[in-house]
This record gives C-alpha cells, structure tokens and sequence, in this order.
C-alpha cells in the first residue's frame, strides 16, 4: 500500500444546495469511483438550510449504509448538512482499501464534492481509521484556494501511530490486512476488499500530522475502554499540535461506540465560534 475559525452555524438561505437526499458516484484524483450520500439540513418549520457540512469518514470494514454510519449521518444531520461516502474497497466503492493511505483522496472527493454542492464550511469527523485519514487530510489540504480543504476537524478513536500491535484486536486485524486468508475474511466475511501490497512509501504517521493542521480547529475524542487503541493515543496526538482532548468514560471503540449524545457534543464542538 503506498503511500480564525470560520464561526458558528447559522442558518442561511443557500438556493444552491440541493434541496433533497442525493446520492452520487464521485471519482478520485487518482480515478476510482466513490458512493456518496448528501443529506441536506433543513431548520425545522422552515425553508432555510445551513451554509455549513459534516463530511463523515467511517472506520475501516464501514461503509456509507451501515447502521453505525447512517446513525452518526441523523445527529449530525440535526446541526448542518452531511456526506457520507464509503472508503475505497468498502460498500460500492471502487478499489481495494489501503487502511488509510489513499483514502485520503476519497475523503478530498467527498469533500470537494460538498463544496460544489454549495457549502461555505466544510468540517470532517472520522472515525477509526476514518480518524487518521482526516488527520492527514487536513495536514495535506491547508491552501485556502483549495476546494478540499476542511474548516475543522474531529477525530474519534484514530490511532496515533501505525503499525500499532499491542491489543488483541489490533493483532486480529494485522492478520486480516496482511495474510492472503485474511483478506479472503476480510473480502467474504467483513465486505472489505483489501490491496495486497505493503505500504511504499510508508504514509505520514496521524502524530506527525497534528502540528500541520493549526490553525484549522482540531478535536480529538477517544474511549477510556476502547478495545483497539488504548488513551496513550489520543493523548499523544493531542499533545503533538494545538487540540482540544476529549477522553469518554466507558466509551468503546468508533461509531459503534459513539452515542447520540456524544455526537451532539461533537456537533455543538463545531459550531463554537
């Protein structure tokens, strides 16, 4: 596998945004095809929408209609427009995953994509893998001319650094990436087609992303309980560059774990002028 904030939401009049759910088929720099799924806001009793998107990453073997992801897409959907996209390799995406190198070109098409759509203020949240993928995004997509940048970031339950083996899980799904099997399992048993080839060259690692995103608002959100990365994680990236830190008591791991509650926390965080 190869390798000042913009202000709150505020409910405007944006005749370009599409009126209704839009489903699309977008297309990467580098030609494969991405699902993606628009979901306007619309103030309740009115004809008003939000200048402003979530765009939301999902973790690795998600996809754009899994429960975890169209629940996360509902309370988001309460505070701004969103798009959810599946990664490469996962749903009707095109491709094979990398777990997180080139999926940042799929999170730059769904983001672009939403800013052709019409929004002034494009913010992401990723989850997982999804996590670290916004992370760099965000280090990688800084010009103000360009259209895939994001206005701030959250990122849930990512690791800080790659190659992490120290949890069972994480074992688990080093096997799944790694041996021809795995990938059959991942293939048949999780609907996740995996590339065959090691990283070249390996990506920039989250940690060392962090210090690139500022002054773009950064939230990172992690779970005391999460069974895959343990809070040095979080920890580390929120020490690495300007970030706020939330750690989430009996919080698990990802969307699954995120409640409606949390991720209204999350929502209320990006619109804080």
């Amino acid at each position: 596998m190869s390798s000042e904030k913009e202000g709150a939401f505020h409910i405007v009049d944006v005749p370009s945004i599409t009126p209704g759910p839009l489903r699309a088929t977008l297309r990467t720099s580098d030609g494969v095809r991405v699902e993606a799924v628009h979901a306007p806001y619309k103030a309740p009793h009115t004809d008003s929408v939000t200048d402003t998107a979530i765009v939301v990453a999902h973790g690795f073997t998600g996809s754009v209609d899994r429960p975890a992801v169209r629940r996360a897409a509902r309370a988001f959907g309460r505070r701004a427009g969103v798009v959810t996209f599946s990664f490469r390799g996962h749903g009707r995406s095109g491709g094979r995953s990398t777990v997180g190198d080139r999926e940042v070109l799929d999170l730059a098409a769904a983001v672009a994509w939403a800013r052709e759509l019409g929004y002034a203020r494009v913010a992401t949240v990723g989850f997982s893998m999804g996590g670290s993928v916004v992370l760099r995004h965000a280090a990688l997509h800084k010009d103000p001319a360009d259209g895939a940048r994001t206005d701030a970031v959250v990122a849930v339950s990512a690791p800080a650094r790659w190659y992490y083996r120290g949890t069972a899980p994480m074992r688990r799904l080093h096997w799944v990436v790694t041996r021809p099997a795995g990938r059959l399992v991942g293939r048949y048993g999780l609907r996740t087609r995996i590339h065959d080839r090691d990283w070249d060259p390996v990506p920039m690692p989250p940690v060392e992303a962090v210090p690139l995103i500022a002054p773009t608002p950064l939230l990172i959100v992690h779970g005391d309980r999460d069974p895959y990365f343990p809070v040095d994680h979080p920890r580390m990236l929120a020490a690495a560059g300007p970030a706020e830190l939330w750690i989430e008591p009996g919080m698990g791991h990802a969307e699954n774990a995120a409640d409606d509650a949390l991720l209204a926390r999350i929502a209320d965080w990006l619109s804080v002028p």
